[in-house]
């Protein structure tokens, strides 16, 4: 509080009185020590973090496709995604586990629970994915003939990266789950994508070739320097919160719960990456990289609702341990204004910007500017909805979500296949659009029949059912 009032002070008189209403909110947010006060701040400083990387990856790929040309860019970028993409599955659920986990576990004071859940989680993310990479290493060299021989190299150097991809998602959960915003989104959302881009320079300096192997060879050196790095300072932040005792294992309770988020998780990460993996699929390189630009362009926006996620989900399991169904439609449908009128102030922003920024990817990346608007669109009505997903994976409800989410993958991947062939990029871009309305519409009818609350921007703060009753999972 003491912060914001220096700070006030500094300002001119005028300005001053103009953004004192809001001064006196930030305050609170900045001082409190409530759950709501520490969701809002944890939500704020993920959502700077996310801005701040956003800067840095967008500056970071306009240099790699600046370095590599359209051609190699696109075969890198869609390498990546894949290694991004499995190396989050390979986790099978267990690092959204231990957000769903810890917070039960700390207000029960289960330290012995926390240490074997956070020890668990940590080797087998690092088993599962050694043997995913290890039976993808054996498919690509059955199937080698199969596979045009400019994504060989790359694919093999992107399944070296998947444990340690999976090891860096499991330290996200554990840093998320105890409020520790910084040390969960840092190294992967700003330290990665530094050392990417540093190593890349370097390479090419020292005279390597501009080529998408290049770029996956800083990619993996990046991943496994950023990752343990990390492992390292949270392991140490865990030993001094949580002294060495007794580690209590239930792995099968975490499975039980850890499987459906990850079919959950899983078919909302494909969701989001489906249209780039089709879109390589279908269409050359060169192509790949323009639909890439202006995704992850627009993409920008979803760091939003990627902040209120991060903020709502332990909220989420406080309200689902103290049974509290109002405090829950409150959390909510704070939750859908937190994600909807950000989203659309800072997606108008980019649209506005969108052909500048793609130009500075290079002058053919410019063809992506129309497919920027029919993303948008699809991304408002995500946010319109909020961040039903983790209201109702911190419920309990990981088996309604996945049948949801596999749903929407279903139809998502149904419309890439049948629109990228006949209209190309633009079909990619209403194909994905056309999924995230159908998905925001089933998750809000889901959380309205089992809840009874309106998640949606336009709704009241807690709205829904009056009675402060138990929750049901």
């Amino acid at each position: 509080m003491a912060v914001c009032q220096s700070a006030g002070r500094m300002l001119p008189s005028a300005l001053r009185q103009r953004l004192s209403p809001l001064l006196a909110r930030l305050g609170p947010i900045a001082s409190g020590a409530d759950p709501k006060s520490r969701a809002q701040r944890t939500a704020l400083i993920a959502f700077a973090i996310r801005i701040f990387s956003a800067a840095i990856a967008l500056v970071s790929q306009i240099v790699l496709a600046r370095l590599m040309g359209e051609f190699e860019y696109g075969v890198f970028v869609f390498v990546w995604v894949l290694a991004v993409l499995f190396g989050n599955l390979s986790c099978l659920g267990l690092h959204a586990a231990v957000i769903r986990f810890v917070p039960e576990y700390q207000m029960a004071d289960a330290v012995a629970e926390i240490r074997g859940l956070t020890t668990v989680a940590r080797v087998f993310a690092l088993l599962s994915a050694t043997v995913l990479a290890a039976i993808g290493g054996i498919g690509l060299w059955f199937f080698a003939d199969m596979i045009e021989h400019y994504h060989l190299v790359a694919l093999y150097l992107g399944l070296v990266a998947l444990p340690m991809i999976a090891l860096g998602d499991v330290m996200d959960g554990t840093a998320r789950a105890h409020s520790w915003p910084l040390a969960a989104m840092s190294p992967t959302f700003i330290v990665r994508p530094l050392l990417i881009l540093v190593f890349m320079v370097l390479a090419i300096a020292a005279g390597l070739p501009n080529t998408a192997k290049t770029a996956m060879v800083a990619a993996l050196a990046a991943t496994y320097i950023t990752t343990l790095a990390q492992f390292l300072a949270m392991t140490s932040r865990l030993r001094r919160r949580y002294v060495r005792g007794p580690m209590k294992i239930e792995l099968g309770s975490w499975l039980r719960l850890s499987v459906p988020i990850f079919l959950v998780e899983g078919f909302g990460f494909l969701l989001t990456n489906s249209d780039v993996v089709i879109v390589g699929l279908y269409l050359p390189p060169d192509d790949v990289a323009i639909y890439f630009a202006a995704a992850k362009t627009m993409a920008l926006v979803h760091f939003v609702m990627f902040a209120v996620k991060a903020a709502a989900g332990p909220r989420f399991s406080e309200a689902m341990a103290s049974g509290e169904s109002r405090q829950l439609a409150e959390i909510a449908t704070e939750s859908a204004h937190w994600s909807f009128w950000p989203s659309l102030a800072m997606g108008g922003t980019v649209l506005i910007a969108g052909r500048f920024l793609l130009s500075l990817f290079g002058p053919a990346f410019t063809a992506g500017a129309p497919l920027m608007a029919v993303l948008f669109a699809g991304i408002l009505a995500k946010a319109f909805v909020g961040p039903v997903e983790t209201l109702l994976t911190m419920a309990g409800r990981q088996k309604l979500c996945a049948m949801l989410y596999a749903t929407a993958l279903a139809v998502n991947i149904a419309l890439n296949f049948v629109l990228i062939p006949a209209f190309g990029l633009m079909g990619a871009a209403f194909a994905t659009a056309g999924a995230m309305f159908f998905e925001a519409a089933i998750l809000h009818l889901a959380a309205r029949r089992t809840f009874a609350i309106p998640l949606l921007a336009f709704a009241g703060a807690g709205s829904g059912n009056d009675k402060n009753e138990a929750i049901r999972p």
